[in-house]
């Protein structure tokens, strides 16, 4: 289906931190790179985003910081717009879910759906702190992974292990921010039945969408696969757009079901300030002409795929997407990406660091977009393809033709001649790249589109190399000219293929070839530098990083992860609590026990052996070896050296990897599930018995 316009948005992001990187690389540098080809192309298009101000994150991150919420998102909402904006993130409308606006029309959404009787209501038991009076969010519990058993773990998901959880499955589950214990209480909601839904969804999503990508259509027929069940429209909550309905004082539209209807209230207020320029929102929300894609990650991929086209699909009167072009996700130095654990390269950080390299990081993210599967973003990819792809190829290439114009043609473009055989083999390369860039674009391969742009470079660059203009000129100044003129051609027709991925570097690079902005159109036409015209002042695309430049980002991971270990630590020790008691026993069973105090002489690793540490003891008795099954909790087992430890000396002598044990070494299970070896508060002397 041809369609007249086409309506872009990319998800919300929760103004409760900055934006970072893996936000970017998932949603918004994709949006924006398809946004600006379309602009190139000269389709109608809209490109709405804005931040998500409503949910418990907001409400979290104002209590801890001792301010208003108000005063949260206003802070962060200004941070992540302005992120965006230097960033060259092209919306057309960046707006809020607190604007009044979007209230009034999110607020009549469910109305209308109340109205017509599209909800059903129901009373379930949800967890509640008796102490603070508040019902609890999944994010905001808290308790011990089933699965692995870490301390910690949100109602969610645990961060340790990965695995997805509910707060029912959580031992020992209490408030995230208070430590207190839960209790189950009951409380009435509204819910969207997306299971009379679900005979629909499978013919529009399984049937009629199966272009999409692989990982957005096997994660939606998974869902269908499940069986789909009613979900929550509402909440218990003090923050966010009060429930339209008599008697439901304190309680709010779920912000799933507020956020996404963000898209339609900032394409209205949009369209409202400016009306001879776009028209009606209706036109792009309602007309059969509009196609509507969303741009998300995989989080994400369940609520602009199932939930939010079931919430169109009940009012009626709405166009629904038709691609949902979804991310995994992209970790960092081989972590995932995490907001509370300051995991992250944040955009506003980046740009205090590296001034005027918005390109670079947009370059290296979308090299390495996370498309069909996680992906990892590192320092030393980062510092690599700015050195021996942007400077090295690109940089290069049009670095060399404005020099080589400026020193044997006074900085003009010199007239071309007759075109040889390699000339023309280069236009038809360069030409055939193209078309198979335009093949990527339209189908949100980005990843590998910018590839494609990058082999634009290297076949100028393999160009220039092969044709030596510098030896030319001495011999043939004719052809020189010819060289030089093709070079500049492909130079200006790089700035094009390049201007969707990398704004900034085009603006630099159109200046510097005094061109008016081209569309998409003009891409594999070398007549664009007429002969004659003078080029602009030469100045270096990109410049190349020094390891001084990137150990700085490497030392502050590094501090950051040691915090992290820290921070969970004291986390597993707070939430702690002693194991049930053994079975009553008596002092006569104890006395049998000969436990007794050495100094370790020497520890190290049994060979072939994952979990043994071979100790050698100064037990005042001659010493012995003993050897003990807590090498994992020891990495480094030389801290162990010198240190005084209790161990059983009657245990018979036993056999293990060869060696002769000769007792036990006592320790004690850590909260972290870390095996500890006790030891004596100030020196005894070796062998002295403990009783």
């Amino acid at each position: 289906m041809s369609f007249k316009r086409t309506l872009v948005t990319s998800a919300l992001p929760y103004a409760n931190g900055p934006v970072h990187i893996g936000h970017m690389a998932g949603v918004y540098i994709p949006a924006d790179i398809y946004v600006r080809y379309l602009r190139m192309r000269g389709e109608d298009v809209l490109f709405i985003g804005g931040s998500d101000e409503h949910g418990v994150p907001v409400t979290i991150r104002a209590r801890k910081e001792g301010i208003t919420t108000q005063e949260v998102v206003d802070r962060y909402h200004s941070l992540i717009k302005k992120s965006f904006e230097e960033f060259g993130i092209s919306f057309d409308i960046y707006s809020r879910t607190t604007s009044a606006i979007h209230h009034q029309f999110a607020s009549d959404f469910f109305r209308k759906l109340y109205d017509e009787g599209k909800f059903i209501e129901q009373t379930t038991e949800q967890f509640y702190d008796p102490e603070t009076g508040h019902f609890l969010t999944d994010r905001n519990i808290r308790g011990e992974c089933p699965h692995c058993h870490a301390q910690g773990a949100y109602g969610d998901q645990c961060e340790k292990c990965g695995a997805t959880l509910s707060p029912e499955e959580l031992i020992n589950p209490y408030n995230a921010e208070t430590g207190n214990a839960l209790v189950k209480k009951p409380t009435s909601h509204w819910y969207l039945p997306l299971d009379k839904y679900q005979p629909w969804l499978e013919d529009w999503i399984l049937n009629n969408h199966k272009e999409w990508r692989q990982n957005v259509y096997g994660q939606c027929k998974s869902w269908l696969d499940g069986g789909l069940r009613p979900r929550a429209v509402t909440r218990d909550l003090d923050w966010g757009i009060p429930v339209p309905v008599e008697g439901a004082e304190g309680k709010v539209l779920y912000v799933w079901f507020d956020a996404p209807i963000g898209y339609i209230s900032n394409t209205k207020e949009l369209c409202d300030a400016h009306p001879d320029k776009y028209g009606t929102w209706e036109k792009w929300w309602k007309d059969q002409d509009t196609r509507l894609v969303h741009f998300i990650g995989k989080d994400n991929i369940v609520f602009h795929c199932i939930v939010f086209p079931s919430m169109l699909k009940a009012d009626g009167s709405y166009i629904l997407p038709d691609n949902v072009p979804g991310n995994e996700f992209l970790n960092l130095e081989g972590d995932k990406i995490s907001t509370s654990r300051n995991w992250a390269v944040w955009l506003n950080e980046y740009l205090v660091d590296f001034p005027g390299k918005q390109d670079v990081l947009r370059y290296v993210l979308t090299a390495n977009a996370p498309e069909t599967k996680d992906n990892d973003f590192t320092w030393a990819d980062f510092q690599a393809r700015n050195n021996n792809e942007l400077v090295a190829i690109y940089g290069n290439f049009v670095n060399r033709a404005f020099v080589l114009t400026q020193k044997y043609f006074e900085g003009r473009v010199p007239k071309a001649g007759q075109l040889t055989d390699y000339d023309r083999q280069t236009m038809d390369e360069f030409l055939a790249v193209q078309k198979q860039l335009e093949e990527l674009l339209a189908n949100f391969r980005f990843r590998d589109a910018q590839k494609e742009a990058m082999n634009m470079a290297r076949i100028g660059n393999k160009y220039l190399a092969d044709m030596e203009p510098w030896k030319l000129i001495k011999t043939d100044p004719e052809r020189t000219a010819t060289v030089l003129n093709l070079s500049l051609q492909i130079a200006a027709n790089l700035e094009i293929a390049f201007r969707p991925f990398l704004p900034f570097s085009s603006a630099k690079l159109r200046e510097m070839l005094c061109l008016p902005e081209a569309n998409w159109a003009h891409l594999g036409h070398f007549n664009l530098m007429k002969e004659g015209q003078a080029l602009g002042e030469i100045s270096l695309l990109f410049e190349k990083l020094e390891d001084s430049a990137i150990q700085p980002q490497l030392d502050r991971l590094d501090r950051i992860r040691h915090e992290n270990e820290e921070r969970q630590r004291e986390e597993e020790m707070k939430q702690w609590r002693p194991s049930e008691l053994k079975a009553a026993t008596s002092i006569d069973e104890f006395d049998k026990m000969d436990i007794r105090v050495a100094t370790v002489l020497e520890c190290k690793p049994v060979k072939k052996s994952e979990r043994l540490l071979e100790f050698r003891l100064d037990d005042g008795m001659g010493g012995r070896t003993i050897l003990s099954g807590i090498a994992q909790s020891y990495p480094d087992p030389s801290v162990l050296v010198g240190k005084q430890v209790l161990f059983i000396a009657n245990f018979p002598p036993r056999k293990m990897m060869g060696i002769e044990s000769q007792g036990m070494i006592l320790s004690a299970v850590n909260a972290d599930g870390k095996l500890v070896v006790t030891t004596v508060s100030r020196e005894v002397k070796n062998g002295v018995q403990v009783g």
